[in-house]
């Protein structure tokens, strides 16, 4: 039993029997987890029909309250890390990822799978979330960061509606870095935390569509993200952000496909602190107040690419 935000919840462990003693062990991070995701999430979506973990053949998949885990007692994927910075290697993606999917995809679910991002990119921001409650946000940053690696843009990551079409998979880790670049816009993680479990209040145990997800989103921070979720999710090209340092001067732009991109972004205009600036596809320009304009930094938590023009 786990005594959770809407009282006690059932948790079973359904493991084949030479496995026990070490499914016993493996199985302890399941509590910590529910109390990480109750947290950013809400209340986990299912108390009715409890939590389980099933032992399956195959490598994992979410079901509405009953993971199907076949990870192997491994840590990471397999035994892999695919962030590539070690911390994806201190927990069981199958455990953590599939669980994430109770609240995104299991209670919220998309009407049509080219919305599927909605479901992949926040359980893959689910991780993200799992690290900074274990490990800090720098732990948590730092993992956000490293699987972009693993992003193709190849194609949309919003499929066609209405004819059974899956976009990218880069609905997972890219999905995920625009969730994090997003969250760096708001600048305050409790009102994120707040949308996080606003959305799964809102939509609780409901079908939606993606562009819901975004105009709640938008309603919600009072900021309008329409041009960065088109970047993003309906283009193959990251933004660039390009600037110049004329003396005393930076002058900055963005370079992206959709018209009128206008992203806030953190940098360095004084030393020790990020401030932001808000570039717009036409030249503009700032102070620095830098002691050694070398010293400009561009807050690397933003899922872009930078340009120095010089």
């Amino acid at each position: 039993m786990y005594n959770g935000e809407k009282g006690p919840l059932d948790m079973s462990f359904w493991v084949i029997d030479y496995n026990l003693n070490r499914a016993k062990k493996h199985f302890e991070v399941v509590k910590p987890m529910m109390k990480c995701f109750e947290n950013w999430f809400g209340p986990y979506p299912f108390y009715e029909d409890s939590y389980k973990l099933v032992e399956t053949p195959h490598l994992g998949m979410e079901h509405q309250s009953a993971v199907a885990y076949g990870n192997k007692y491994l840590m990471g994927y397999s035994g892999r890390d695919l962030s590539g910075t070690g911390w994806g290697l201190k927990w069981d993606f199958i455990i953590i990822h599939e669980t994430g999917h109770e609240w995104f995809g299991n209670n919220i679910t998309t009407k049509d799978i080219a919305d599927m991002w909605v479901h992949e990119g926040f359980t893959n921001y689910s991780e993200v979330i799992f690290t900074q409650c274990a490990d800090g946000l720098e732990a948590a940053n730092e993992y956000a960061r490293g699987i972009r690696k693993n992003v193709a843009n190849d194609i949309p990551i919003i499929g066609k509606y209405g004819v059974n079409n899956e976009g990218s998979g880069d609905m997972y880790y890219k999905a995920s870095n625009m969730i994090h670049t997003i969250r760096q816009i708001i600048n305050d993680d409790e009102k994120f935390r707040q949308l996080l479990r606003g959305l799964n209040k809102t939509f609780y145990h409901k079908t939606v569509t993606g562009r819901q997800v975004q105009d709640y989103i938008n309603r919600q921070t009072r900021m309008n993200f329409d041009r960065v979720f088109e970047q993003y999710l309906t283009k193959i090209t990251i933004p660039e952000f390009e600037y110049k340092i004329e003396g005393k001067v930076l002058k900055y732009r963005w370079v992206s496909d959709v018209k009128g991109f206008n992203m806030p972004l953190k940098v360095t205009l004084r030393d020790g602190q990020y401030s932001f600036i808000y570039p717009a596809q036409t030249w503009k320009t700032s102070e620095l107040q830098l002691s050694d304009p070398a010293k400009f930094t561009v807050d690397k938590n933003f899922y872009i690419n930078i340009k120095n023009g010089k």
